[in-house]
């Protein structure tokens, strides 16, 4: 079983709806999980009640907090020969930073991939064609994009066998 700590952000409907249209055609998770930010990645050697603990530990204290996202962009996966398209935030980018950050300081802080830079975003495409996946970034970035939204909770996942569960809904403090 591996543990991830995401954010399914509140947004407004219709920019829910085109987020979801693109993801529906081009992302291989759409049916298995909704759009979101990952602050922590696949942990494997935690039980459920340690990590639920720690997360929450580190928790203590964080608020809500909104953001907006103005562009899209390209990602190359460093382990497949996968490239993504990305909605990478403007405003609130370094909130989702810092607590991904926070997020690893403490206990999972072995799992922490220092040799990969973190880039808050919400995955929308992914596709081997990597000029494809150019061509759908450009098509949103032609776009007077302004995706506005919040961050109000974290959860807990599991996944197993690409089925991912909340394990626990964590509240943050309000804005």
């Amino acid at each position: 079983m591996k543990l991830y700590v995401i954010a399914y952000p509140e947004l407004e409907p219709a920019d829910l709806q085109m987020i979801q249209d693109c993801r529906k055609e081009n992302d291989r998770l759409y049916n298995k999980i909704g759009p979101h930010f990952t602050f922590v990645f696949a942990v494997e050697d935690f039980s459920i009640t340690d990590f639920v603990a720690e997360v929450k530990e580190q928790l203590t204290g964080q608020n809500a907090f909104s953001f907006v996202i103005r562009c899209a962009s390209i990602n190359k996966d460093s382990f497949s020969e996968y490239s993504f398209a990305f909605l990478v935030p403007d405003e609130g980018f370094s909130n989702i930073k810092k607590l991904h950050n926070k997020l690893y300081s403490g206990k999972l802080s072995h799992h922490h991939r220092l040799d990969i830079d973190y880039t808050p975003h919400i995955e929308i495409a992914n596709a081997t064609d990597v000029q494809y996946i150019k061509k759908l970034v450009d098509e949103w970035n032609e776009k007077d994009l302004a995706i506005h939204g919040k961050v109000s909770a974290l959860e807990i996942i599991s996944n197993i066998d690409h089925v991912f569960t909340t394990v626990e809904r964590i509240e943050l403090g309000s804005l």
